[in-house]
Parts: structure tokens; C-alpha cells; sequence
């Protein structure tokens, strides 16, 4: 079993940055892919970035494409998510996941390929 945390979110003004921390425990020799997703008020759960376990390969959401930059520490177990020029439309509760296989391509964008959740972590931009 492997457990995800995130930390980080909060309220900032529109333009502003947040970094947020995906840190995992337990069994992480079983983790491989990690991604990140989001869900607004009313919607849908939604891909935002992910990173392959080797870090190699990262994949973007055409939202956040050019603002958001997801990196990751092996050595720390954590991943991060670096939340740059953030909108209003931003705003979310931010869930990271962990795969419990290795995922390939387009794989990484799709949340029933990832095992392990984290409680989400609110992230509110102010007009």
C-alpha cells in the first residue's frame, strides 16, 4: 500500500504562484507514474500534469500548459507541482495519485489508471 499526501494549497491572488508537495510513503518501491488532477465546484475530476517514475517524461494538461511545471524527488519520495501565472479558473481542490504500474503516453492522463489518492488539497484564486 502506498500512501499520498499533498500539501500546499491556499488562497492566492490572480498572476500569483503556489508550489504544491506530493509526498508518499508505505510501499513506494510500488509506486511508479505520478499525476496530478483537479476538481472545481461542480465538476469533474480533471488531468493536470503527471511525470513518469523515471522523470524522464512529463505531460501537461492544454490549460496549464506553460504555467504549471511537475518535477519529482525519488530520493524523497515527493513530488512536486509548481503552479505559476495562476487564474481564477485555477481554483480547485488539487488531488495528486500514484500508479501502481508503469504507465505509458497517454496513460498519465487518465485517472482510472492511478491506484493511490491523496485527501486533495484546495487551491483558490482571487479575481
Amino acid at each position: 500500500q502506498v500512501q499520498v499526501v499533498e500539501s500546499g494549497g491556499g488562497l492566492v491572488p490572480a498572476g500569483g504562484s503556489l508550489r504544491l508537495s506530493c509526498a508518499t510513503s508505505g510501499r513506494t518501491s510500488s509506486r511508479y507514474a505520478m499525476g496530478w488532477f483537479r476538481q472545481g465546484p461542480g465538476k469533474e475530476r480533471d488531468f493536470v500534469a503527471a511525470i513518469s517514475w523515471s522523470g524522464l517524461s512529463t505531460y501537461y494538461a492544454d490549460s496549464v500548459k506553460g504555467r504549471f511545471t511537475v518535477s519529482g524527488d525519488n530520493a524523497k519520495n515527493t513530488v512536486y507541482l509548481q503552479m505559476n501565472s495562476l487564474k481564477p479558473e485555477d481554483t480547485a481542490v488539487y488531488y495528486c495519485a500514484a500508479s501502481g504500474t508503469p504507465l505509458t503516453g497517454l496513460s498519465h492522463r487518465i485517472k482510472s489508471e492511478y491506484d493511490y489518492w491523496g485527501q486533495g488539497t484546495q487551491v483558490t484564486v482571487s479575481s
